[in-house]
């Protein structure tokens, strides 16, 4: 019988174990150490929340995470207007999937992970604990908690599960990589209101040029391709594509849209909601909500941790919603060209 059982171990789940190495903890995984594995579609930039919860634990970037170039600002394309803006950005061009296994790294060996594994089914007990079953392998195995812990995504087992009818806005997210054709690298974020309501993004990184959006789920595979189309009239360089990556992404339009969890199940990172509605970053709240977390629980299981997980996320779950009134700016076209047109923040460049 484990203390808890920690479903997904991105930075939210490895957060998590590696704070709770005084119990007993089972973490479950998907991902493995195997180059070709399950990778997160992400554009690999860390954000200055995210370094900031970083500082918090006093933890430094290796260098064998961050790649090239470094970039300092991002390019906005508003193709509607036809308008481009460069704004300074103070994000760290990483490597997401070594990022990932870099968390994993910090977890103390006492803590029983299982990698390569998929969670096929879950249920509570009569006597409130929980049975979690597991592939791995080709084997199935059933391991039993007292508390159970959803990190798993914006397509989170454990919150369909025990809160099917809780619904979140969602996206697609659909990432291709290219061999870097540009003569300099750069970073983008463009505003296609054709075809998402959302934006879509590139990057370069090490030798790849990289590209992305996140979609309607209705046609997001042809909004993708009829985007690259409008770009490469753009002086986008794309080519032939070495991969394609695709995922859920959560984007939460109201209060309502978190979910922390009840009755020893709990919801931390983007399974919980946590995920900016304007930039879709995730990371920082990933580990403040784990942190969070890891105050709340105690010796047994008892309805105050609960409580206190909700009252110690109030601040967390306010900053996102209060997002949302930035939104407008970003993705209304009338505000957004008059946000652009009018320089704010913007700075120019020298050719």
């Amino acid at each position: 019988m484990f203390d808890v059982i920690i479903i997904g171990l991105g930075p939210a789940g490895s957060t998590l174990a590696r704070l709770l190495s005084d119990k007993k903890v089972l973490c479950v995984d998907k991902k493995t150490s195997v180059p070709g594995g399950f990778e997160k579609p992400c554009g690999g930039l860390l954000a200055p929340d995210a370094q900031k919860a970083l500082a918090r634990f006093e933890l430094t970037l290796p260098k064998s995470v961050l790649v090239d170039p470094q970039l300092f600002s991002v390019r906005t394309l508003d193709l509607a207007s036809g308008l481009t803006r460069h704004y300074q950005r103070f994000y760290v061009n990483m490597d997401r999937n070594k990022f990932d296994r870099w968390l994993i790294s910090l977890i103390p060996p006492q803590v029983e992970r299982l990698e390569g594994a998929r969670v096929t089914k879950l249920a509570r007990q009569a006597d409130g604990t929980f049975a979690v079953t597991i592939c791995q392998d080709g084997r199935e195995r059933t391991e039993y908690a007292k508390r159970l812990v959803g990190a798993d995504g914006a397509d989170s087992l454990v919150r369909r599960t025990f809160f099917p009818k809780h619904q979140v806005r969602w996206y697609v997210a659909v990432q291709q990589w290219f061999k870097e054709a540009h003569e300099s690298p750069f970073y983008s974020c463009i505003f296609d209101p054709s075809q998402t309501d959302c934006y879509s993004w590139s990057v370069s990184k090490d030798g790849y040029f990289i590209f992305g959006g996140a979609y309607p789920p209705d046609g997001c595979r042809a909004r993708f391709e009829r985007q690259k189309e409008a770009l490469s009239k753009e002086g986008f360089r794309f080519g032939k594509a070495v991969k394609t990556e695709a995922c859920r992404v959560l984007r939460p339009a109201g209060w309502k849209d978190f979910c922390l969890g009840e009755k020893g199940v709990f919801l931390i990172g983007e399974a919980a909601g946590f995920i900016s509605p304007s930039s879709l970053e995730g990371i920082s709240s990933a580990f403040i909500s784990a942190r969070r977390l890891a105050a709340s629980l105690e010796e047994e299981p008892s309805p105050r941790e609960h409580c206190r997980y909700a009252r110690d996320c109030l601040g967390l779950r306010l900053k996102l919603w209060l997002k949302l009134f930035k939104c407008p700016f970003l993705y209304m076209p009338f505000l957004r060209k008059w946000v652009m047109k009018s320089g704010i923040n913007s700075i120019g460049i020298i050719r």
